[in-house]
């Protein structure tokens, strides 16, 4: 008779995730779920069960903590509703590209097929989200199918989920070490290098053009400052996506920002009369918007060679790590002479950049937005974490948030989920107990998830939450401002005291109504959180629009330059008449910025 030990399913299964590295997990529990609730217990002191208020928040929490930390995230929910609403952030995690781990409850095997409470065929609900995807058939295989999902995750950089029968957790099986972890599973995969035919085509091209131009991406990695060296280099400005902020340095002059909706002025002019754009690890989702307003040749360099042509037809691809493509340009090419195309870029840029520091610098009363994020920037630690929700908080954080390499920060990029900044926040927390956290949410998207401000309390995560309160769906007031509607539809929301609401939860809070009031609550907000606490600021703003750049369009005929606004804006004629470039400008407490042809005037520039 063998004397080998046994121990129950679940406990085996939660032991791999130990030897994966997993700390905590997300979930609420369910009745469908006891077998491994009674596990999480068991190994309360190798792994922190954090018990969310809503399933939606575990998800979104595992996906931003995938994507904070690189390493696979592990969230839970019950059979049925608890499964269902997990689905928002697996899909954040599945369009940003993070290994995450859902566990899915089910009704004990012996009910199955019974028509049984809450019984449903779960695995077909996550065919779409999942890389990974299986039903437990065997108390048996369980550690083992947990091992292989998280093996899947990281291969494939997305979702895997396991359903489990509950009944399964319970039964006693062999105590093996089920997982399958090595060393080399801390190996970094090896990647695709640019040749030397390959540079030196590139640089040929840009030899060739007239207005070339970098759109570089979170695919360059740390590789920021070769690439700055690079653009001095060779003369060419840099154009980023808004998921490579931080990763080229905000000061350097030759980085013009981003394009489209959260755009900076310069790269959104600079972008559209570019004659050679090269596409630098970056997946660019608004391409469609931006890549088709003109013709220019495209060399796209990646990592994936699926990626190639998705957004633009290929001029030239390359299958390359970015930052490999740079240095092996920097080591093929001689330095150019100053253009009269990157001093016109530079001098657009400095325009800008000054704009935006008057409009953070203002006094306002009733309180705007900008001068919110002078404040952030005044307390914030330089290797702070950033979780932003999505809106015109991303617009506004990609304009006037300082973030560094030394920062993390994340967002809901491709599915843009609103609800994402609180639960980005309890993740950033909790993974990096050591650092200042912010949860950056407008109080549209707030509201979908501020029942969980109380995980803050409960966990006792000194987070800084700040909301930026004006009653309106803004993001979506302005994209009604350019649509031919009557009036606009559905924006208006109803306000609340969100300091109150935090106060009755047990969390310090302020409310601030205009720009002199900010200081002293930024001031208490670093002190509370510094003591351990959470603490959170209700900023009422105004339902202002932020200068809206991406209305700017390009044209050059017959070797002349002119810029308008596009025919869409302001289609509803709820916003103040511009019938220039000037007034639109000027609407927008930018009477000092010029249009870019006055830069190419006065830089000289020959089209």
């Amino acid at each position: 008779m063998s004397n080998q030990n046994t121990i129950p399913a679940s406990v085996a299964m939660l032991r791999v995730l130990e030897a994966w590295g997993v700390k905590h997990v997300y979930g609420y529990p369910g009745g469908s779920f006891n077998s491994t609730m009674a596990a999480l217990d068991a190994e309360k002191e190798r792994l922190k069960y954090v018990q969310i208020r809503h399933e939606q928040v575990g998800a979104i929490a595992a996906s931003a903590d995938a994507k904070l930390t690189g390493k696979i995230a592990v969230t839970f929910g019950s059979a049925g509703p608890g499964a269902t609403n997990l689905l928002t952030g697996l899909y954040d995690a599945r369009e940003d590209h993070a290994p995450v781990l859902a566990l899915i409850g089910q009704v004990p095997s012996t009910n199955m097929n019974y028509n049984y409470f809450q019984e449903f065929a779960e695995n077909p609900m996550f065919e779409d989200v999942a890389v990974y995807n299986r039903l437990v058939m065997t108390p048996e295989s369980l550690p083992y199918v947990v091992d292989k999902a998280i093996r899947e995750a990281y291969k494939y950089s997305g979702v895997a989920v396991v359903v489990i029968p509950n009944d399964f957790g319970y039964v006693q099986i062999a105590d093996e070490p089920y997982t399958s972890t090595s060393p080399s599973d801390m190996k970094k995969q090896p990647l695709p290098s640019t040749t030397d035919e390959e540079a030196d085509h590139v640089l040929e091209m840009i030899k060739q053009a007239k207005r070339p131009v970098i759109h570089v991406g979170r695919g360059i990695g740390a590789g920021g400052e070769k690439l700055v060296e690079l653009s001095k280099k060779l003369q060419i400005p840099i154009v980023t996506t808004g998921l490579a902020k931080g990763l080229v340095r905000d000061d350097y002059e030759g980085n013009l920002g981003f394009a489209n909706r959260a755009a900076m002025k310069a790269a959104q002019e600079v972008f559209g009369v570019a004659d050679l754009v090269i596409a630098l690890g970056a997946d660019f989702p608004f391409a469609n918007l931006v890549y088709r307003t003109h013709p220019f040749k495209f060399v796209q360099v990646d990592i994936d060679r699926a990626q190639f042509g998705r957004h633009h037809y290929l001029d030239y691809g390359i299958w390359s790590d970015a930052t490999d493509f740079v240095e092996k340009l920097l080591a093929h090419s001689e330095a150019v002479e100053p253009t009269p195309f990157f001093k016109a870029a530079v001098a657009d840029n400095k325009n800008w950049r000054e704009y935006l520091d008057k409009m953070t610098n203002r006094e306002t009363d009733p309180l705007e937005f900008e001068p919110i994020y002078k404040e952030i920037n005044r307390i914030a630690e330089p290797d702070a974490i950033f979780s932003i929700d999505v809106g015109d908080n991303i617009i506004n954080s990609f304009r006037y948030l300082d973030i560094t390499p030394k920062n993390k920060w994340t967002i809901s990029s491709l599915f843009a989920t609103m609800g994402y900044g609180l639960p980005g926040a309890i993740a950033g927390k909790l993974s990096y107990p050591d650092r200042q956290v912010f949860n950056i949410s407008g109080d549209g998207a707030f509201s979908m998830v501020m029942q969980d401000l109380i995980t803050e309390k409960k966990y006792q995560l000194p987070v800084i939450n700040i909301i930026t309160s004006n009653t309106t769906l803004n993001f979506i007031k302005s994209e009604q401002d350019d649509i031919n509607m009557v009036q606009h539809s559905g924006i208006d929301i109803e306000d609340q005291d969100f300091a109150m609401i935090a106060k009755a939860m047990g969390i310090e809070s302020v409310t601030v109504r205009k720009s002199s009031e900010l200081a002293a609550a930024f001031d208490q907000a670093l002190a509370v959180t510094k003591a351990g606490r959470p603490f959170l600021i209700d900023a009422k703003i105004t339902a202002k629009r932020g200068l809206p750049v991406e209305e700017l369009e390009m044209k050059i005929e017959d070797g002349k330059l002119t810029e308008s606004i596009s025919a869409n804006y302001n289609a509803n004629h709820t916003l103040p008449k511009a019938d220039s470039v000037e007034e639109f400008f000027a609407a927008y407490n930018g009477k000092e910025l010029k249009p870019l042809t006055h830069f190419f005037d006065e830089a000289g520039v020959e089209l």
